[in-house]
């Protein structure tokens, strides 16, 4: 049971429909819907708020004849590190013998045998405009024709979970592009919130969660970032301070090119019993007390981990002075809500957040955030918390 008053699902696998799909028509094998989820949010000039989707469409039987299959989209003739026009470019499927990969993850493979990690998908994700009240309780409209899907070969694999953030007028939305290339992060933007354009690749290999904050910090862009990595180096004994992942700072003239900020960000604390790893949630947005921060945490745990959100609070001059981390969560997968569609779920023990709204702007009972979640990667939560909430413990830190 959630201890807010508004805490559902909103959108879920079977609202989606594939014959409106980029992948429509492109292969000759069934797919479907595995999740509709990690939305990223934000308020249009007509008062609704948008939801950045993230649909991950997969094959039904990614096994037969012996082999397992793999969802790429390819460009016809396009030259290397250029983009395809929206709805350009074909989708296939790779096939892999199955001696040579293991399938213990529902969602991808692994292929044995090399000296490191690598793996393919059996699904493809590209990124569903959602159109919701003002309140985000209710689905306006689905804009299927202004879906994001892959333009390059930088995105073959996919586009993923989208982050949206209004600065200076302009929305900017940072999404992870997946290749065997890189594992880059990639910008679009937009003049009105709905109509995307893809402007660039903004970080290169392997660096998650990009967050810009909504809003400039003496006349500079700021985002977190997450780099990922296998070797980290240790803290001395006794320290508050775990080593691992971290999410760190990065700062631009022009949202483009970002320099890494010397300081570091939110790290893993020994109070934190959830940081095994850690990435940005939310763009941080700013509050009389400072900029707040969603973020998640994860506890090891079978194959994917349980995934728990927290937020922080940061210097509004200086974010990289951390004002205060609440160590509890602030938001956990709740069952009850995906009980519905217990039929379809393949993880469990994970919520993602990755949009929050203002809710006093449009709202009959000012005082809330308006946050939104993937739960379960499947299915989208929207979640109204008190702003009470990080006044109250905030105030009460040293």
């Amino acid at each position: 049971m959630s201890r807010y008053h508004v805490d559902r699902l909103i959108l879920r696998p079977d609202d989606i429909d594939p014959a409106r799909s980029p992948l429509a028509g492109h292969l000759d094998a069934e797919t479907y819907i595995l999740g509709a989820f990690n939305p990223g949010l934000t308020r249009l000039p007509n008062g609704n708020l948008l939801a950045m989707v993230r649909i991950a469409e997969a094959l039904r039987d990614p096994i037969r004849d012996g082999k397992v299959h793999a969802i790429r989209w390819e460009a016809d003739d396009l030259p290397a590190g250029k983009v395809a026009p929206r709805g350009g470019g074909r989708y296939r499927l790779d096939a892999w013998p199955l001696d040579l990969v293991d399938t213990a993850d529902p969602r991808k493979f692994l292929l044995r045998g090399g000296g490191w990690r690598i793996m393919a998908l059996t699904s493809l994700s590209w990124l569903l405009p959602v159109e919701l009240s003002p309140d985000a309780l209710e689905v306006v409209a689905m804009h299927y024709d202004r879906a994001i899907a892959p333009q390059g070969s930088f995105q073959c694999y996919g586009v993923e979970d989208a982050r949206i953030s209004r600065v200076s007028g302009k929305w900017l939305m940072t999404t992870c592009s997946v290749s065997p290339e890189r594992h880059s992060t990639t910008l679009y933007t937009s003049d009105n919130g709905l109509d995307w354009s893809f402007a660039d690749i903004v970080l290169d290999h392997q660096n998650k969660d990009m967050l810009i904050f909504e809003g400039l910090i003496d006349g500079h862009y700021w985002a977190q970032t997450r780099p990922l990595g296998d070797l980290y180096f240790a803290y001395p004994p006794g320290s508050e301070w775990r080593a691992g992942p971290s999410i760190n700072l990065a700062t631009s003239p022009d949202a483009r090119h970002w320099k890494p900020y010397p300081a570091p960000g939110l790290r893993p604390h020994a109070a934190t019993i959830a940081t095994a790893r850690m990435g940005g949630g939310t763009p941080p947005i700013l509050t009389d007390a400072g900029w707040l921060t969603l973020w998640h945490g994860v506890e090891p745990k079978e194959i994917v981990g349980i995934y728990r959100t927290y937020w922080s609070l940061l210097d509004r001059r200086d974010p990289s002075r951390v004002l205060h981390t609440e160590h509890a969560p602030l938001l956990e997968a709740d069952a009850e809500l995906t009980r519905p569609i217990e039929h379809q779920l393949y993880v469990r023990d994970v919520v993602f957040t990755t949009g929050i709204a203002d809710g006093d702007e449009q709202a009959s009972a000012p005082g809330h955030y308006i946050v939104a979640s993937g739960e379960a990667d499947l299915a989208c939560r929207i979640t109204h918390i008190p702003k009470a909430h990080f006044r109250d413990v905030s105030a009460s830190s040293p």
